[in-house]
């Protein structure tokens, strides 16, 4: 096994030759990823343009659909220069730096939906203190702290896994994944591993406690208040659970399979679930905020409206 202390390049092992079918492939990712940019731009732009949705609530929601933004751009170009390429080869600075966006998109999502599990807590459960307790300066300040905490944690990550000599350059995914690197090394990995599951430890704990907290508050308001509450309680959160399990079954798929033999499962199956999390949470948190939540859809209505009425104007 030869030592490269130098290594300039990496190479993905779990891409296979599917022939010409890699053109339809290519144009079906292509075609989520304008997807994704069209429906989150379009929230984004949304919630900034009307001053009746600069709430906390939106604010929060404003953030989420930017990191769904930094995730896919972090993922589909790089997919589909692969899916064209005969050669799947990843330079090492572009390997670490997806690395880095990857994971930091993950950490900020999870971070975001713990803070929005907070705010829908202080909704329900405090409605009359509601606006002393959660403000926009205060909202906003939250955002800051998420990005900033969740960037600087994988800037370390990043600086350990720079640091390393490696003994192979064959990584078993179809992304560049930090535990997969970190494998290929022939280099002391102690102090890699211990953060590394410190880091996981803390991504999962950090935003689960208050996760936890705030809907088993939400649920004893629930079941000892009134049914106009029970209503409002489940209109209000249920976008925010189903965006929040469905990314936390695809991180845990995520994490199971860098850390265990997968090979008794399908390797399409695996391919599938090991973007699942990237692929389906940005297409599924603006279509699920935007057609659950009366106020952003409403405003959406006359967005669109005024814009057909405009461009019928113009035509005319």
């Amino acid at each position: 096994m030869m030592v490269n202390s130098t290594l300039t390049y990496f190479i993905l092992g779990t891409y296979i030759n599917v022939g010409t079918l890699k053109y339809l492939y290519f144009m079906i990712t292509m075609f989520l990823y304008i997807v994704v940019v069209i429906v989150n731009v379009f929230l984004i732009a949304v919630i900034c343009m009307n001053r009746s949705l600069h709430e906390p609530m939106y604010l929060f929601l404003c953030s989420l659909f930017v990191n769904e933004l930094y995730g896919s751009t972090g993922l589909f170009p790089f997919l589909l220069v692969q899916i064209l390429s005969d050669v799947h080869t990843v330079s090492a600075p572009l390997c670490f730096l997806q690395i880095f966006s990857l994971y930091s998109y993950a950490n900020i999502e999870f971070c975001n939906l713990a803070i929005m599990s907070y705010d829908r807590y202080l909704a329900i459960c405090y409605p009359l203190q509601y606006n002393t307790r959660m403000t926009c300066n205060k909202a906003l300040i939250f955002i800051i702290m998420v990005w900033l905490y969740c960037c600087v944690k994988f800037l370390i990550t990043l600086s350990l896994n720079i640091r390393l000599t490696f003994c192979g350059n064959v990584i078993n995914s179809l992304v560049c994944t930090n535990y997969l690197v970190v494998k290929l090394a022939c280099s002391d990995t102690v102090v890699n591993n211990i953060y590394g599951l410190f880091g996981v430890v803390h991504s999962i704990l950090a935003p689960l406690l208050p996760i936890l907290f705030s809907y088993l508050e939400i649920l004893r308001v629930c079941f000892s208040g009134s049914k106009q509450t029970r209503q409002r309680a489940v209109s209000t959160c249920t976008p925010h659970l189903t965006s929040l399990l469905n990314f936390s079954f695809g991180c845990c798929f995520e994490i199971v399979q860098s850390r265990f033999d997968m090979t008794s499962v399908p390797r399409v199956l695996r391919i599938i679930l090991s973007l699942y999390f990237l692929i389906i949470q940005p297409l599924l948190n603006p279509i699920m905020f935007g057609l659950q939540m009366s106020k952003i859809r409403k405003t959406c209505k006359q967005v669109l409206c005024y814009k057909m009425l405009t461009f019928r104007k113009d035509t005319m």
